[in-house]
């Protein structure tokens, strides 16, 4: 009968331990059947699973970029923080084992000579103190019956995981910003050339307007606005030096070096643009995106947290062992079997009043879950509209740069006009001025446009996922 009961309350235990006090929420976030902007298609091929040494195939870009992985300091930051991660998963997992310590102490003891004790150490022992020698092992389990150990594991497990799509995040925004900041070193570049040719657009005009004030043919208003003219394209020219060796500083930061120059291999009308873009199904970006990756895990440990201030509210069973060797005399502390002692203990304890302590925890922990919820609700919207705002973007300048290159190709042959008649007589210097002002600035919103559209095809990529491999 009595290993009948003990059958029992073992075939209790077990059914207690697999017990679940709470459930998991699960989200299906609101995705539509194509990005808006984009070719309707079944294809599940997008350019986010194209690496980034393939998707960026200038040298130079693809140098700094394997530079910036490898030096940049966020990036070092989000490693350690993953081995960080890491150390606490193993700790979480060591749940289950009982902890033990070990313990060896001596005291002394001298009770009051009028005192119980101290009356039978003189009569018993002889002497006015008491001795006490231990040495042994103390152990302590908690039962997981209500897996809350289980719950912790799994918070640690989503931790972790989060910290390592934290680095991916943080490696796709390096990408991004790097191939960025590449663009916008060729965009000045072009623009750079643009105003050092309208300078000297601007030079043989002030020569030759200067030649007709000589001459008699025009005033000296005529050479003030021609030399105005001139110095408006000469101020552009350290603007944009100033602006190449800021952006050459903060891409020489973002790769984990002092600012210094960046080396170019290729010009901004060299860089190729993708035609062809595939973006896939958006279905795909909650498993490509690493910061909706990490709005999930976000989740699974707010789930996880909701089980652990749950289970403790229920009752815990607590199991103690001690074991090891006890003395009176330090003379036979360590004698065997004499000395040796025992202890086994277990306990129930359920919490009765703790001030509405764990209760609140509890609630706290299911607005967090809901909080998590919605940031993960959040973090898919977002993530579609990106890729949509890149669509429409890349659709669109490529349209105003269309527009943009036939402006400047008629600019250009209206200041090329304007100069020959001037030779000839037969237009004055203001049309000559107003011609070469209206080419250096189309030249230029044609560098921006180039650059945009370059920055537009980026974001779509980090956009999609890509960049982290």
């Amino acid at each position: 009968m009595k290993n009948l009961n003990i059958y029992i309350v073992f075939t209790a235990f077990l059914v207690l331990t697999g017990c679940k006090v709470s459930k998991d929420v699960e989200v299906q976030p609101e995705l539509p059947e194509a990005y808006r902007n984009a070719v309707v298609t079944a294809d599940t091929l997008t350019i986010a699973d194209v690496e980034w040494k393939t998707f960026f195939p200038d040298a130079a870009l693809q140098d700094l970029i394997g530079k910036a992985i490898s030096g940049n300091y966020d990036l070092q930051i989000a490693i350690k923080n993953i081995e960080a991660s890491h150390q606490l998963l193993k700790q979480a997992k060591w749940g289950n084992v009982p902890q033990a310590n070990l313990y060896v102490n001596a005291n002394t003891t001298i009770p009051s000579e009028n005192s119980l004790n101290g009356l039978s150490a003189k009569n018993f022992l002889g002497t006015s103190h008491v001795e006490d020698y231990n040495a042994g092992i103390n152990l302590s389990w908690e039962a997981d019956i209500w897996r809350k150990i289980n719950s912790r594991k799994k918070e640690a497990l989503a931790q972790y995981l989060k910290t390592e799509e934290a680095k991916k995040a943080v490696q796709t925004e390096l990408v991004t910003g790097v191939a960025k900041g590449y663009y916008n070193l060729l965009m000045l570049d072009a623009q750079l050339s643009v105003a050092k040719k309208n300078l000297e657009l601007s030079e043989n005009t002030l020569r030759m307007v200067s030649m007709q004030f000589d001459a008699g043919q025009v005033t000296s208003l005529a050479v003030e606005q021609a030399n105005a003219q001139k110095l408006t394209a000469a101020r552009i020219v350290p603007m944009l030096e100033k602006q190449i060796a800021i952006q050459e500083n903060a891409l020489s930061i973002l790769t984990g070096e002092l600012p210094g120059e960046i080396a170019r291999i290729t010009s901004l009308d060299l860089e190729p643009v993708y035609e062809n873009i595939s973006t896939g199904l958006p279905a795909a970006i909650v498993s490509r995106r690493p910061d909706v990756k990490m709005f999930e895990y976000d989740l699974a440990a707010a789930n996880a947290r909701v089980g652990v201030t749950k289970a403790q509210m229920y009752p815990a069973i607590n199991i103690t062992a001690a074991g090891g060797l006890n003395s009176f005399k330090s003379n036979n502390w360590f004698n065997m079997p004499s000395s040796l002692f025992g202890m086994v203990a277990g306990g129930l304890v359920q919490p009765l009043l703790n001030s509405r302590r764990l209760r609140t925890e509890y609630e706290v922990a299911k607005i967090e879950r809901e909080k998590a919820v919605l940031s993960f609700r959040q973090g898919v919207l977002v993530a579609v509209g990106e890729v949509s705002d890149a669509l429409v973007q890349i659709e669109k300048l490529k349209d105003e740069q269309d527009f943009a290159q036939q402006r400047v190709e008629s600019l250009q042959k209206a200041t090329t006009n304007a100069d020959k008649l001037f030779n000839r007589g037969m237009a004055t210097y203001l049309e000559v001025i107003t011609a070469q002002s209206n080419v250096l600035q189309s030249e230029l919103d044609l560098a921006t446009l180039k650059r945009d559209q370059l920055n537009a095809v980026t974001d779509l990529y980090r956009a999609l996922g890509g960049g982290w491999k």
